[in-house]
């Protein structure tokens, strides 16, 4: 949360007076576009984080991005020689965690994770 405006301050339209930021964790996984064919938003996924391998976390795939995350880059990956050579994609899925992560537990933006999304 972050607060950008004091009493007092005056203000004008479209202004950012505030901004709220979920405390919640997620993972963004890159599965290759081959694994996507069955899966959808709100299937279970189990996250072990690799600097607590001893736990298991339960969550669900929350959204899956609508396109490769090569697309999206700023300097989308091309072939200079001319010669097209086949590469598997990868796709952002996002997972959210079931329950809130214990407090005691250093977790943090880009710590390393492996989910395994259970398809139907």
């Amino acid at each position: 949360t972050k607060k950008s405006v004091e009493p007092g301050n005056i203000v004008g339209a479209g202004q950012l007076l505030m901004a709220l930021v979920s405390d919640r964790l997620w993972v963004v996984a890159n599965f290759k576009e081959v694994q996507l064919r069955r899966m959808r938003p709100g299937q279970p996924a189990a996250i072990k984080i690799d600097a607590y391998p001893q736990r298991e976390f339960r969550g669900k795939v929350d959204s899956i991005q609508a396109g490769a995350g090569a697309r999206f880059s700023l300097m989308p990956p091309e072939n200079a020689t001319g010669n097209y050579v086949k590469v598997v994609q990868r796709v952002p899925v996002k997972i959210v965690f079931d329950e809130p992560l214990p407090p005691e537990l250093k977790i943090g933006p880009g710590m390393s994770v492996v989910p395994e999304v259970r398809v139907q």
